[in-house]
């Protein structure tokens, strides 16, 4: 999987994207700067594996309470979030289960993962959840990242507002 078109219309448009990932352990923001020059669209990411490290970045805690962890709210408050820390154009943030118990955190199927990307100038969302079927939790995450990848393309190639120069 290849995020390099993804860098290049982000460079093309002059916009940014950060991440705030949990399940997927930093894999999009690797994949991402695995892109040489990625730095000129890429300017955070975060991986907020746990409750404490989600409500320190911002997102509410009463988010993860009333919907639990594992759900797009908590998803959609995570790319805002790291949208609005960055001051990036785009936030995407993850969060799920991929097979694994988790005493911490009741609820939520083990094998749904939710993923929400936010447009900063529309202050909009678009979110889904992903039934994940990968054999393992490494083609678990790539199974993630790869609708992750098809729905920012689709959304990049639909803005027709173009680059903004200073």
């Amino acid at each position: 999987m290849n995020f390099a078109d993804i860098v290049e219309i982000l460079r093309e448009k002059g916009q940014t994207v950060a991440t705030m990932e949990s399940c997927t352990g930093g894999l999009l923001a690797s994949l991402i700067t695995d892109i040489p020059n990625a730095s000129s669209v890429f300017s955070y990411g975060l991986v907020t594996y746990s409750n404490e490290a989600k409500t320190k970045m911002g997102v509410d805690e009463s988010i993860i309470r009333e919907n639990t962890v594992y759900s797009i709210e908590v998803a959609s408050s995570m790319a805002k979030v790291v949208c609005d820390i960055s001051k990036s154009d785009y936030g995407i943030g993850i969060t799920g289960r991929l097979g694994v118990e988790d005493k911490n955190n009741k609820g939520g199927d083990l094998m749904l993962v939710y993923f929400s990307i936010y447009d900063r100038k529309d202050d909009s969302f678009i979110s889904q959840t992903i039934s994940v079927t990968g054999k393992n939790r490494k083609e678990g995450k790539n199974q993630v990242l790869e609708v992750v990848h098809m729905r920012f393309k689709q959304i990049l190639k639909q803005k027709k507002y173009n680059k903004i120069y200073h």
